[in-house]
């Protein structure tokens, strides 16, 4: 099977003996700086036009002083702006749980790490999905934390109002132990009071992961007290998702116009084409997204108090082919976004738990909660799988 890692390297750093992760392997998405090695961010000239660090990034460090030992980094799409896979420079991980479709991007390699069992669990970045989708794809538990929750330095930066540190595991009890170290907080006992069904969002989904979901929704229901249903954006999904696909892009042409400008590095088509319509969005469409992402917080806000959570399909449908022409993926990637848009707009934690299929391919079922309520969804994902 094709290796998820960088290709050309290799990286090894013994963990703190001892520690609380000792004896689980991780491996990091070539976003996360690791002293003494290029962070390579997916494109051939990031790497060769930037300095080598000479740190390592936190989440690096938090999970080498745990016991955790890295023995990699993973491919990810180029600059991490992707949410399939795909790399058209370094390849495409496999996605072993869905052989020759994609794994999703732009985790890509961290969740095909993780899935093809070469190691316990691998660091990843979320900006617009990029762990949420490939925990989905690859039937993996993924996590994108509270925006802001965690420290970022050392890690490659996409759009900042969105960026977060996330990470995958293949059961739930090693999800939670390395959540516990990452959110700096036990996963303790806590178990959310009500329950609320995003209509909108399942009816968005295909009907075949809708129905694939259906027994993971109703073991979810016995879990907790009292649910109900309720549509999730009121002003719909799309809108949202069109604000992010606003915001998201311009924030990534502000953080990267200055390499740009400066070294004038080799894209691949579609990476270029992203930033370059960026570049020309019209400051009365930043307005509007602006106050549509005013709205979204506040939305969210209100569906999620404490002690509350939220279930929604991780993705519309389970992994396409590798491989596919340009055009077919762009509205791919437009309808995945519909369901990941949130999560930079809002901020809010969301975990993705396996154990659903279509046609034998995996597909996720999220749950969103209150800003800060991350350890009460990490708990809830070791109450789904044992259930």
């Amino acid at each position: 099977m094709t290796s998820p890692f960088v290709p050309g390297t290799a990286v090894h750093v013994e963990g703190r003996a001892g520690g609380p992760l000792s004896g689980l392997r991780f491996a990091a998405k070539d976003l996360f700086d690791v002293a003494g090695h290029p962070t390579g961010g997916g494109n051939p000239d990031w790497a060769r036009q930037n300095p080598v660090p000479s740190r390592h990034a936190w989440a690096v460090q938090a999970l080498l002083d745990a016991g955790a030992t890295l023995i990699g980094k993973t491919i990810t799409d180029e600059v991490s702006l992707g949410i399939l896979g795909e790399n058209a420079f370094e390849g495409t991980p496999p996605n072993p749980a869905a052989p020759g479709h994609v794994p999703g991007g732009s985790s890509s390699g961290s969740a095909s790490a993780v899935a093809q069992g070469l190691c316990e669990t691998a660091l990843g970045t979320d900006t617009g999905g990029s762990v949420r989708v490939p925990a989905s794809f690859c039937g993996l538990f993924g996590i994108r934390p509270t925006h802001g929750r965690l420290d970022l330095s050392g890690m490659m930066p996409q759009a900042p109002s969105s960026d977060t540190t996330g990470w995958f595991a293949r059961d739930a009890a090693t999800f939670a132990r390395v959540s516990a170290v990452l959110l700096e907080e036990a996963i303790g006992d806590a178990v959310p009071a009500r329950l609320v069904v995003a209509t909108d969002a399942f009816a968005f989904a295909d009907q075949e992961a809708a129905a694939a979901l259906t027994p993971m929704l109703d073991r979810l229901k016995r879990l907790v007290p009292e649910w109900r249903e309720e549509a999730m954006a009121p002003q719909g999904l799309t809108t949202w998702s069109r604000a992010q696909r606003t915001l998201q892009p311009v924030e990534a042409w502000q953080t990267f116009r200055p390499w740009v400008e400066r070294d004038n590095p080799r894209f691949a088509f579609g990476v270029a084409r992203g930033l370059v319509m960026a570049s020309l969005t019209p400051e009365a469409e930043l307005g509007w997204a602006a106050l549509v992402r005013r709205e979204a917080r506040g939305r969210l806000r209100h569906l999620l108090p404490p002690g509350t959570i939220l279930a929604m399909p991780t993705t519309p449908f389970a992994a396409p082919k590798a491989g596919l022409p340009l055009p077919e993926l762009d509205g791919i990637r437009a309808a995945i976004n519909v369901l990941c848009a949130h999560g930079g707009l809002a901020g809010h934690p969301q975990v993705s738990i396996p154990g659903a299929t279509v046609d034998g391919r995996p597909i996720g079922l999220s749950l969103l909660a209150a800003r800060g309520a991350d350890a009460m969804l990490v708990r809830m994902a070791l109450a789904m799988e044992h259930g």
